[in-house]
Order: C-alpha cells, then structure tokens, then sequence
C-alpha cells in the first residue's frame, strides 16, 4: 500500500510527529495508526468475501472481463508484437533499440566533433569526403558564409520586402 515511500519520507514523517505530537504521545499515535489501517483492511476483505458469498459464480462472471480491461492496460505495441509475432522473445526488439541508441549516439559524437571543428574549415576537405559517402549524388553540406561586421557607425542591412 505504501510502496511509494521511500526512507527519506519515512524519515520525515518520524520528525514532522515528534514534533507535533511529541515523544511521549507518538507511540501511542502510531499504533492507533496501524490499528485502524489493520481494520481498513479487514473490512474490505470482509466485503469481498461476503460479495462473492452473496453473489456466487456471478462474481467470477464480472470479474473475469474486469480482469481482461486490467491485461490490455499493460498492452503497448512493443508487447503486442512481443507476444503475438515473436512468441514472447524480445531479443530481437532489444537488439534494434541498441542500435538505434548506438547510431544516435555516434551521430551525437559527430555533431559535437563538426561543432568542435574551425569555423573556417577549407571546403576542398568536404569536397574529398563527399566521394566516399555511400550515395556520390549527396553532397556535404557547405559552410555558412561568415559576414565581416558592422562598422560602428554602419548600419544593418534592411530589406523592405522582408518585413
């Protein structure tokens, strides 16, 4: 029930108690706690038994569709063709997602190596590396031209049509 605490919260709610109920009333606040969570408990259990008792083979009868909504909850695509086309096995899907995060990352790497690299890197190198692409009609990417600045009294180009 209480899954989601980890010890820090734990932690926290001995503290926020001492201090607002103190060390001689905390006790005795923590088992009036436990108690009446140990009766929660009960009564529901107590519930559901009397509902199956009142309600016989019905009970499996509503349940059991109850219980097909709460499987297709966990159904994602990935578990669909897990189960279905690949009879449970996920190698195969695990593979595929390594090497999409392994290209992803060599891609990364080469972003950062390309933006790491000069601004003015000569274009006759880019050219050389075109060749060598897999598809020759794929060009490099040139470099954007570098503008020289403005002179301090010069003023910014303006173009009339753009704004």
């Amino acid at each position: 029930m209480f899954s989601n605490l980890g010890m820090g919260e734990v932690l926290m709610l001995v503290v926020v108690g001492l201090v607002i109920l103190g060390p001689e009333r905390l006790p005795g606040a923590v088992n009036w706690f436990f108690t009446a969570l140990r009766q929660v408990r009960d009564y529901a259990t107590g519930a559901t038994q009397q509902l199956k008792d009142d309600m016989g083979g019905d009970f499996d009868a509503i349940r059991e569709p109850l219980q097909q909504i709460q499987n297709l909850r966990g159904m994602t695509p990935t578990a669909i063709v897990t189960k279905h086309l690949l009879n449970g096995d996920d190698s195969v899907i695990r593979e595929m997602g390594d090497q999409v995060r392994s290209t992803a990352d060599a891609l990364n790497l080469r972003k950062a190596v390309d933006a790491a690299a000069p601004v003015a890197a000569p274009v006759a190198s880019l050219e050389k590396a075109a060749p060598e692409s897999p598809m020759p009609e794929q060009r490099a990417p040139t470099m954007p031209r570098m503008h020289k600045p403005l002179a301090p009294e010069e003023r910014a180009p303006f173009d009339v049509d753009a704004t």
